[in-house]
């Protein structure tokens, strides 16, 4: 049993709506109802009863309910109580530039809101500077991917996210429709990150499994200068669900490729517990609630959480 279940059942009941909860909370109606259900089954008893107009508490949820806000106020004062604590310091985060779009600026607010007195510094990078950045401890906590993550890490995995083509739907050979293989896109020009970036070499690997060759016209690392060509129309480029923001604001279209393989997996990666001042425990504990709460609200394209036994 978790306290958010019990977050949830409280508003479901006062709003006497699954749906109007959902939307209140930020998350789909069928996770919200699922989160419930499994209450239900932990407790071995129906709490809710649906009808065609809402839901209402049985019996047996409103004894429940009762218990339900003491423990909430008592879990609201503890939470009150640590943070009257103060903690003070700094916590160093690394952020892959096309996550930061995302996780960015939710995760710092977030911060402020729950440790207004830890400065937290943000460092935006690629994958292999994120990986030297967390050997020699220029920070302490990375949201990273699978191909970087080492074995001396604390790394939690924490979701897949799909690729998608992004590019002018105008552009000539833009594939029409939501979806596309790989095998569909033979000869389309494509703007890339250069051989060393990660993205590069897993979508080098993803044309090599169907056979078809990589049309290259222009390199580029920086996500942004790299969107602002690919609008430009003069070719097409691919890049995971967490640059749909960006590619949208310039007026892009995406395609999801739905190849097997065309996802990569993020991890929150950390140094060792050991190694972790109060300030990174916190950030990290943040960051981890802060892209849940992304993904189940459908803020993060293309991103599945995995499933973990604390979820």
């Amino acid at each position: 049993m978790e306290l958010k279940q019990l977050r949830y059942l409280v508003r479901v009941a006062e709003l006497g709506s699954i749906n109007r909860a959902a939307g209140e909370i930020g998350i789909a109606p069928s996770a919200l109802s699922r989160q419930i259900s499994n209450l239900e089954s932990e407790l071995s008893t129906l709490l809710l009863q649906r009808t065609s107009s809402g839901v209402t508490l049985t019996h047996a949820g409103t004894a429940f309910m009762r218990q339900a806000h003491l423990t909430l106020r008592h879990a609201d004062a503890a939470v009150l109580a640590a943070q009257s604590s103060r903690i003070v310091g700094q916590v160093s985060v690394g952020l892959l530039p096309s996550v930061s779009t995302v996780v960015g600026l939710p995760f710092i607010e977030e911060m402020r809101r729950r440790y207004p007195r830890i400065q937290v510094k943000v460092a935006e990078s690629l994958s292999t500077s994120l990986s030297v950045m967390l050997n020699t401890r220029q920070i302490d906590i990375a949201v990273h991917v699978e191909e970087f993550v080492s074995t001396r890490w604390h790394a939690m995995p924490l979701l897949d996210e799909r690729l998608f083509l992004f590019g002018r739907p105008d552009m000539p050979g833009f594939p029409c429709g939501k979806h596309v293989k790989i095998s569909q896109l033979s000869g389309l020009p494509l703007i890339l990150p250069g051989q060393t970036h990660g993205l590069r070499e897993h979508v080098n690997k993803l044309y090599t499994e169907v056979g078809n060759q990589l049309h290259v016209v222009q390199e580029i690392n920086g996500l942004d200068l790299l969107m602002e060509l690919t609008s430009t129309g003069i070719a097409a480029s691919i890049h995971p669900g967490s640059a749909m923001r960006r590619a949208t604001a310039l007026g892009m279209s995406s395609v999801e490729l739905v190849d097997e393989q065309a996802f990569r997996r993020i991890y929150l990666a950390s140094l060792s517990e050991s190694e972790l001042s109060s300030c990174a425990l916190a950030a990290r504990t943040v960051m981890d609630q802060t892209i849940e709460h992304l993904v189940a609200s459908g803020r993060w394209p293309g991103a599945s959480l995995l499933p973990r036994l604390d979820r």
